[in-house]
């Protein structure tokens, strides 16, 4: 039956046609976006999961950038104290020296003074990103006496909740003994060369320091006069031996730190990349697969045009019946 209300080819053709032309704006979408689900329209599942992993990834990043001034701060002190350390041999070099008979001491002396002098300038210039690990000017302070606490990772636990890792470094001054960490301290022991502990754990006559604390000049300092006997002098000498050790085993210890955030960096890094290789997985287009269903989509689309072309000419026969 052919009727000249209804053309049932082209409708068909049409609809077809139609079907061919969204699926094709689908395909474009994705070959333009790269991406097959790039809202919740999509597949609202994998929208969802790749948004929050999304998420993590930015946390991550801040972490990473946070390890990465955390490493600043830490290998600044490291090198702060390498230097003292450097120092001080020399400093007990001329604390040996001043053993030898006829030996003008008040000369030593004046070089000891330099000696503590540019002590005291790597102590101060140790600072990064506003943080000094080796000059303490506020004891009580405990951002300063206290723990140190480092950004290590971004967290989600499989409940969603999230924390943020840390590395944990104490640096808690014990007073009067040898353990304290920071090079000097304005209050005195709680600095390596400002520390009496070093002298008083030996028992000696006099709870020395290599210099005094700005805000605690109770000690006496490391200095040579004529009138220095030899006892004093060794006892000078091994307090200055004590000091560097723990210098040494402090400095050792910022190594190890630097090394644990190095490998905090590094896997904080591969993580990273993990998840944005995970979210690609859920929702990036697979570009070979839509490039091919493109160009069927398009072949789809011519054949749908003739088809629809052929539909309406096979109508236009009915007007010769009426010549």
């Amino acid at each position: 039956m052919t009727s000249i209300h209804t053309n049932a080819g082209a409708i068909s053709a049409l609809q077809t046609l139609r079907t061919i032309n969204a699926n094709m704006l689908e395909t474009q979408s994705r070959v333009s976006s790269g991406l097959r689900v790039r809202t919740a329209e999509n597949n609202a599942a994998y929208w969802a999961v790749a948004t929050t992993m999304r998420s993590d990834n930015m946390a991550l990043d801040a972490v990473s950038d946070a390890l990465g001034v955390s490493d600043g701060i830490v290998n600044t002190a490291y090198a702060g104290m390498s230097s003292a350390i450097e120092v001080m041999h020399q400093v007990k070099a001329k604390l040996v020296a001043a053993h030898e008979a006829g030996v003008d001491k008040t000369k030593i002396n004046t070089e000891l003074d330099q000696l503590k002098d540019q002590l005291r300038s790597i102590a101060s210039s140790a600072s990064f990103a506003g943080q000094n690990w080796l000059h303490m000017t506020d004891p009580t302070d405990p951002l300063q006496n206290g723990v140190k606490s480092l950004p290590a990772s971004f967290v989600r636990d499989p409940s969603g909740s999230v924390s943020i890792s840390s590395i944990k470094f104490d640096m808690t001054a014990v007073f009067d003994t040898d353990q304290v960490f920071y090079l000097v301290s304005d209050g005195g022991c709680d600095g390596i060369i400002t520390n009496s502990g070093f002298a008083t754990m030996q028992g000696y006559s006099q709870d020395w320091v290599l210099i005094s604390g700005e805000n605690h000049g109770g000690h006496p300092e490391i200095t040579l006069t004529d009138e220095t006997t030899r006892e004093e002098l060794a006892e000078m000498t091994v307090v200055v031996d004590l000091m560097t050790e723990r210098m040494i085993k402090v400095a050792s210890m910022f190594g190890a730190l630097s090394e644990r955030i190095s490998s905090s960096s590094a896997f904080v890094e591969k993580l990273t990349d993990s998840i944005e290789t995970g979210i690609g997985r859920l929702v990036d287009a697979d570009m070979d697969q839509e490039s091919t269903r493109l160009k069927a989509l398009e072949t789809q689309q011519q054949l749908g045009l003739q088809s629809l072309q052929i539909a309406n000419t096979s109508a236009e026969g009915i007007m010769t019946l009426f010549r």
